[in-house]
């Protein structure tokens, strides 16, 4: 049988929520090995292909250079047929010694579409783009050595290789951003669903509590008229505690459903709360509200407010394990925002544990459900719009956690 004092997925929570990480962290990895690897080798093909064009522009340079000796002209047909005309992707001019344009291959010009000027702006530009990635190669017609005899084949990687080049970044772009899609799908849809499970199980707790509740009340009315009872004290106070319960149900009911926000004093909430709380904790524990400013006010839900700050000092108590001081100060921030910083003198959280104990199950102690944070931060962030998170926490030294409203 489940001893009720005990939490049964408090062992399971953190190892769970630690083996995501780690998952997280291994497929992270993984893509990281496989993009590199993808990148590498494609820019090892693209580097082979580039060494090989290369090798095909000096073989078209020697060529032109043979062609160009009359004792040569029987093998200029197969010269041209074998050697010149297959380069269809590679482009290629040659220039004289004037820098004029004289031969060029594979450079998108249609002479139908331009004319003479419009070509040789054309070929200048290329000859730019040319000239910053390879040194032209230098031939001579006429085998002298004067310069004016001199002409220059310049050229640039084909289209392919720029392709090649670009691929893998494209692909992987592709992929992570369906990835991305993908993840941001899932994660609304299982956002949805937790939903539907919290505002499940919150109507489902204020049902179940309805029932002896609306028993109680029966009670304490008989209770109230009768004349046995000497000690009126008693009722009085089980009449506190049956509000109180009916005030947990109304804060159930609360999150089962889209909560209404009203225009609050802040700091008559946190008084009222800060003051409940005394009368029913330790002498040893000392409850102290600082306020600068007491007429700051936001839009908020009382019940579910009241419930933040409540949870955050029976946390605090904890964590003292019953003496110590907590402090909570409420002042206005620098864009206008309510601050509400709820520190404690307790045993501080590790740095390795601060990013899990807003989890659902995350708990470290034996009667604790791991809920208590989970609700607060649903309860500031989505239905309040504004942030909590802990601001500083020192081990052996204590906690601070920090609420942040919009106003």
């Amino acid at each position: 049988m489940l001893n009720p004092s005990e939490n049964p997925f408090m062992g399971n929570a953190s190892s769970i929520y630690q083996s995501k990480a780690a998952l997280k962290w291994v497929a992270l990895a993984f893509s990281l090995i496989i993009g590199v690897a993808s990148v590498l080798y494609t820019n090892s093909i693209v580097e082979e292909l580039k060494e090989r064009e290369e090798r095909y522009i000096e073989l078209f340079a020697k060529t032109q250079e043979y062609t160009s000796d009359p004792d040569n002209s029987e093998n200029l047909i197969f010269i041209f047929q074998e050697i010149v005309t297959p380069n269809n992707s590679i482009p290629v001019i040659v220039v004289d010694a004037d820098g004029n344009p004289s031969i060029y291959r594979n450079i998108d010009i249609d002479s139908s579409k331009h004319d003479e000027e419009e070509r040789k702006k054309i070929l200048k530009k290329e000859l730019k783009i040319m000239e910053q990635e390879y040194e032209p190669i230098t031939i001579s017609w006429t085998g002298s050595n004067d310069p004016n005899d001199f002409q220059y084949i310049y050229y640039r990687n084909s289209d392919l290789i720029y392709r090649l080049r670009y691929y893998p970044y494209i692909q992987l772009s592709v992929i992570a951003a369906f990835v991305f899609f993908g993840y941001v799908s899932f994660s609304y849809s299982r956002k949805a669903e937790q939903n539907q499970v919290w505002v499940g199980l919150a109507k489902e707790t204020a049902h179940q509590l309805g029932t002896p509740l609306s028993s109680l009340m029966a009670w304490l009315e008989i209770m109230k008229i009768d004349d046995d009872i000497k000690d009126k004290e008693v009722v009085t106070e089980l009449e506190k505690d049956i509000s109180k319960l009916e005030l947990i149900t109304s804060r159930f009911s609360s999150i089962g459903s889209i909560p209404v926000l009203r225009e609050e004093n802040i700091s008559k909430i946190i008084e009222q709360t800060v003051n409940y709380l005394k009368k029913r904790t330790s002498k040893k524990v000392n409850l102290y509200f600082e306020c600068k400013d007491d007429l700051i006010t936001a839009d908020i839900n009382k019940p579910l407010f009241d419930w933040v700050i409540e949870n955050l000092c029976k946390n605090a108590i904890d964590a003292m394990s019953g003496e110590g001081e907590i402090t909570i100060t409420l002042k206005e921030g620098k864009y206008g925002d309510a601050l509400i910083d709820v520190k404690d003198t307790g045993k501080g959280i590790p740095s390795s544990k601060i990013k899990e104990i807003f989890q659902p199950g995350f708990s470290t102690k034996k009667r604790g459900w791991g809920l208590g944070l989970t609700l607060a931060k649903r309860i500031i962030e989505n239905y309040h719009n504004g942030k909590i998170s802990v601001k500083e926490s020192i081990l052996n030294k204590g906690t601070t956690f920090r609420i942040i409203l919009r106003r």
